[in-house]
């Protein structure tokens, strides 16, 4: 280790520390160290700790703040005391980096109507697009070419969601039907599934580490009702109904159970072998839009990850998948954040509570869309009113506001390494943020990463 790490010192130079894990474990006994120590040394710290053979990259916080300099311009700059041992926790980063954004690679043309539906499948080796031409596009990222292009839609296809496995594709559209379609031949695995009333506002798949292969997805409604759909048996197996409006979001969650947010200002949790209410989340004083999970990128993308490996049986797909839900949880119980019609945010622990850990204020207008970031570190809102709020997933603190858009924000996504933010606005522009540096950094003009 090139950095020494001094047993004692004199105040002036050196700072007694406690390295600390998210969860707030210690790694070993506090230690001193000198003030021109930077995230670099403080890596090198670490990885020696906890004798990793192959050196892995960490950030650093102290009081939710990321360290980013020197210590000792830190502790000067917010006026920190050294005469108490400070905490820092280490939370361990991607070990990969995506690719820098510095233009478009390709413009992939198809589509006679509006794209409104856009997911990259699990793997990252294709793209599903949905449009207002009622059709489904299947495009290989490799060549950046189509595919193929699967018709049978007698209206505008709205949602996209590929099974956790890769296996399967659903689509549905505002005639209130969904489509399952094989991917590796482009055509439909049936007949449409006919159950509700209105058009879908959501699909979301029971995780692959519950179940392989995948059979069951839940779908939601502007009729009210959320159904759960089987696409061996191809029929709906429950229908989960107890809204009094529009069911406007669905996720499926890591640990069984299935949440739903409804313009009736509720979010209901659900388990899913019968389709019993199990919880009511009440708080939001008006409609609520969108909702995310601290989990949802593993459950996406299930035992897929930056290596590229394929599996061959069910069985080590589910192993796997399992593997990185429980490493990416950890010790503490998956977060739920919502966002609503009424401004504001709640950050959620529904297994524990049925009352929310933290109201999320901040925004002038319409919360239309949150987002936790792959590691579950951050969240990320969206708003009308023409801005993008970063907040600390944990606690829910506020960090940051992107003022760069001058229309409403519809959506947000997040690059996988959780470096970058990329936000979709009225104005005809996608911007890119570093949540590092708290500003927009990148103009696209022109949302989904992979």
């Amino acid at each position: 280790m090139e950095m020494e790490i001094e047993e004692q010192g004199e105040t002036g130079r050196n700072v007694m520390c406690q390295l600390t894990d998210p969860e707030g474990n210690h790694l070993g006994p506090p230690m001193y160290l000198p003030q021109n120590a930077a995230p670099k040394e403080l890596q090198q710290i670490v990885n020696k700790l906890l004798n990793n053979e192959e050196k892995l990259p960490y950030a650093f916080y102290i009081s939710d703040q990321e360290l980013v300099v020197q210590l000792g311009t830190y502790l000067q700059k917010n006026k920190v005391s050294v005469e108490k041992v400070l905490p820092i926790v280490y939370q361990p980063q991607a070990v990969f980096r995506i690719r820098p954004i510095n233009r478009c690679s390709s413009t992939i043309a198809g589509h006679t109507e509006a794209v409104l539906s856009v997911a990259f499948s699990p793997d990252g080796r294709q793209l599903a697009t949905g449009s207002g031409d009622t059709t489904v596009r299947l495009w290989d990222l490799n060549t950046q070419t189509p595919m193929y292009t699967c018709t049978g839609h007698k209206n505008w296809v709205l949602c996209i969601a590929w099974s956790p496995d890769g296996k399967h594709l659903v689509s549905g559209s505002k005639a209130g039907e969904l489509q399952c379609w094989d991917p590796q031949t482009g055509k439909p695995s049936g007949n449409p599934l006919i159950g509700h009333k209105k058009w879908i506002t959501g699909i979301s798949w029971e995780p692959v580490h519950l179940r392989a292969p995948c059979r069951r997805f839940v779908s939601s409604s502007k009729d009210g009702d959320a159904r759960i759909w089987d696409v061996s048996l191809r029929k709906c197996v429950i229908c989960l109904n107890g809204h009094t409006l529009a069911v406007t979001c669905v996720k499926w969650g890591g640990d069984g159970v299935i949440y739903t947010g409804s313009q009736d200002c509720t979010i209901k949790v659900w388990e899913t072998s019968q389709g019993k209410l199990i919880r009511e989340l009440k708080g939001h004083g008006h409609w609520v839009n969108s909702l995310a999970l601290s989990t949802e990128y593993v459950l996406r993308t299930g035992a897929f990850d930056h290596t590229g490996k394929q599996y061959t049986s069910p069985e080590e797909m589910k192993e796997v998948a399992l593997e990185r839900y429980k490493k990416m949880k950890g010790n503490v119980p998956e977060r739920l954040v919502s966002g609503s019609d009424d401004f504001t945010m709640f950050l959620w622990e529904p297994a524990d509570s049925k009352h929310p850990k933290t109201r999320m204020t901040g925004h002038q207008q319409l919360v239309n869309h949150v987002y936790f970031s792959p590691d579950g570190q951050w969240v990320a809102s969206a708003s009308f009113d023409k801005s993008v709020k970063l907040w600390n997933g944990t606690t829910g603190k506020f960090v940051a506001a992107f003022r760069g858009h001058v229309g409403p924000v519809y959506q947000i996504s997040w690059s996988a390494d959780s470096r970058l933010l990329l936000s979709g606005s009225k104005d005809s522009t996608l911007k890119v943020n570093c949540r590092n540096y708290y500003l927009p950094f990148m103009v696209l003009m022109g949302l989904s990463y992979g």
